[in-house]
This record gives C-alpha cells, structure tokens and sequence, in this order.
C-alpha cells in the first residue's frame, strides 16, 4: 500500500492503479463501518484508494474540528489489512491553497435535517467530495447509509454535474446493541455508551409501528420520541420521518419512509437512520 499527501503524487500513484478503481472517502480514526467499505470496494474494483482527511470546511463554529480524533498509523494499518492500494492523505493547504474561493452548493436536499442545524456543512462536504473525485478519478466511491442525508446530496451532486462516478451505498454497521458505528462514539463514557443505545430501540420502535400498519409520519415520530425520552442521558436535537430522496417531512407515507435522528449524549451528537417501505 501506497500513502501520497500532495496532488502530483496522488496523480501520479493513481496512474499506475488497474482499472476500475474504488474510492472509500474518510476523516479516519477508523472504525469496522469505514473498514467494510474498503472490504467492499476491494470485492468490486481493481484498483482501491481512500482517502484520510479532516475536513475543516464541513465543521461549523463550536463544533469538534480541533478535538476530532485521529490516530492516522492505526488507520493506515487497518486499510492495508483491508487490501486498500493507495491512501491520500491531503492536508488542509493542499486542499484549500491560498486564494481557494471556489464551493460546490447543492441546493434542496441540503436545508432540511442536518441543514438546519449545522449551516454551511453540507457545502463543505460537496465542495470536499468533488476534489476528492477529481484528484482520484474513480469509477465508483464507497458512502455509508449511516450519513443518509450526506448519501442523497453526494448522489444529486453527481447526477447533476455529470460526475462518471457510480455512489455505491453501503449498509451501516452497529455494535451488537444496535448503536451504529461512528468515529464519535469515542467522546462516550461507560454511562453514556450505554444510553446511546436508545437511539436503535427509538428506530426500531418506529420500525416496528410500521411494520404494524402504522403510516402516520406524526405518529411514527412519536413512536420515536417517545423510546428517547426514557433514557435521560439523551437530549433530542430532531426526530425525522422524511421522504427518502428529497428529505421533505412527510404527514402520510405511502410507500418508503427515512426515519431519522440526531441526539447529544454527553458532548457527542450522534445521528442514525433507517429506511422503511418498499
């Protein structure tokens, strides 16, 4: 396995990579979740690159950016493990160099949900992807459903520019008491880990009044709400039953729902979702 920081080196190690090639974008610290991406691309492409960056520009003010953890020779080793080819790993300046005053902005999908509460992300997602597409040049890159709203902007960025990358969205991987796997988990002390696990029973809740017949978004929400509300570690930031592709909140769901949250325990906010229907 290769590691490049600088965009030559980077072009110059992808050209020498088999085709197709597969791309798993991450801010490392890596977990199980990022590593059966790698797995995964390394099961469908010749050639494998992820990349390991920290992206300032998706961090509002007062948020994680300085305490986000890193442990980058960890990482290294797990994605070599995971047959990776090469890893990217940019620094900021090589990302954002002097004078850099160019965003991608994806419209609608990105003001509700996550939108509403972190302004400015997701244009620093879009605008940090597709660098990250054009520096690697991939046919297919790697997302995890655990970030579904950041899964349906990526998706409506690259249908809409004509990007020739096929987003590969993989399922998301939880610990054995259903709390999906995130690099923020690690903010969790013992009491707080064990709370966080109410956010998979308030899905599942959710779930399982659909599976009833339930079909009243407004009830499915309070289905939600209301598993959260027993555990008093957890504070509520939303509660989402939305249509899965454009985000808006539903009254009725006819056919396919995206249940979804974001709660804080302890300083971690942590979101999770599930899809239900057809």
């Amino acid at each position: 396995m290769k590691t490049v920081t600088t965009l030559g080196e980077l072009r110059a190690a992808r050209a020498e990579l088999p085709e197709p090639v597969g791309l798993v974008p991450t801010m490392g610290y890596l977990h199980p979740g990022h590593v059966s991406l790698a797995r995964r691309a390394r099961a469908e492409c010749a050639g494998v690159v992820a990349t390991i960056f920290v992206n300032p520009t998706q961090f509002g003010p007062g948020e994680d950016l300085e305490n986000y953890p890193r442990d980058l020779p960890r990482d290294l080793e797990l994605l070599a493990e995971a047959g990776v080819d090469l890893v990217w790993t940019p620094t900021p300046e090589v990302m954002y160099p002097p004078g850099f005053q160019t965003w991608v902005t994806v419209e609608a999908v990105t003001q509700p949900l996550e939108g509403v509460r972190r302004p400015g992300h997701f244009r620093g997602v879009t605008t940090v992807v597709a660098k990250l597409f054009n520096g690697v040049q991939p046919q297919r890159a790697y997302f995890g459903q655990k970030d579904a709203q950041q899964v349906v902007v990526i998706q409506r960025m690259a249908r809409d520019l004509d990007m020739p990358v096929e987003i590969v969205v993989c399922p998301t991987v939880r610990e054995p008491d259903g709390l999906a796997m995130s690099s923020r988990n690690s903010y969790l002390d013992a009491a707080q880990r064990e709370a966080a696990a109410v956010l998979y029973r308030a899905l599942t809740a959710a779930r399982d009044a659909f599976a009833a017949g339930e079909r009243d978004a407004a009830q499915l929400r309070q289905e939600m709400n209301d598993v959260l509300d027993t555990e008093p570690l957890a504070r509520v930031d939303y509660v989402s039953c939305a249509d899965p592709e454009t985000l808006q909140e539903m009254e009725t769901v006819a056919d396919r729902a995206l249940l979804s949250m974001a709660v804080f325990v302890g300083k971690a906010r942590l979101i999770d979702n599930i899809i239900v229907g057809g």
